[in-house]
């Protein structure tokens, strides 16, 4: 079982990002700061990029319900303004003892793999969403 979704960030979504998280560095926020740096333009936050994943894991696999228990994340390559990030969720392994889900998680912008990790979920019941 595998789900994606496909996000276009955003200036305005790396701005909020930066405002909720408190993250106000400034290779996420100012063209001239980052102009400076490796990446020669504006990059969105490493976590903004998961929380793509969280986005999945609550609303399409294993969805509504279900509770993070943990997650690893390895940062391949960074995620610029304008890009489009495509999510994908996949069942690794299901286990019947708990209720748990192990998940592999990849995103990337076009072919180009900029996320990978690991995530451990609760599963809910049908007895837990049929409220």
């Amino acid at each position: 079982m595998s789900e994606s979704v496909e996000k276009h960030v955003s200036s305005t979504d790396v701005v909020g990002f930066a405002e909720v998280s408190g993250d106000r560095n400034p290779i996420h926020l100012s063209e001239h700061f980052a102009a400076r740096t490796p990446f020669k333009t504006r990059i969105a936050h490493g976590l903004y990029t998961a929380s793509l994943i969280s986005a999945v894991l609550g609303t399409r696999l294993p969805g509504p319900g279900a509770i993070y228990l943990s997650q690893t994340l390895n940062f391949k390559a960074p995620v610029r303004i304008g890009d489009d990030v495509t999510v994908t969720v996949t069942v690794a392994e299901l286990m019947e003892r708990g209720a748990r889900a192990r998940l592999s998680c990849i995103c990337q912008v076009g072919d180009q793999v900029v996320l990978e990790g690991e995530a451990l979920v609760k599963v809910p019941l049908r007895s837990d969403t049929d409220l």
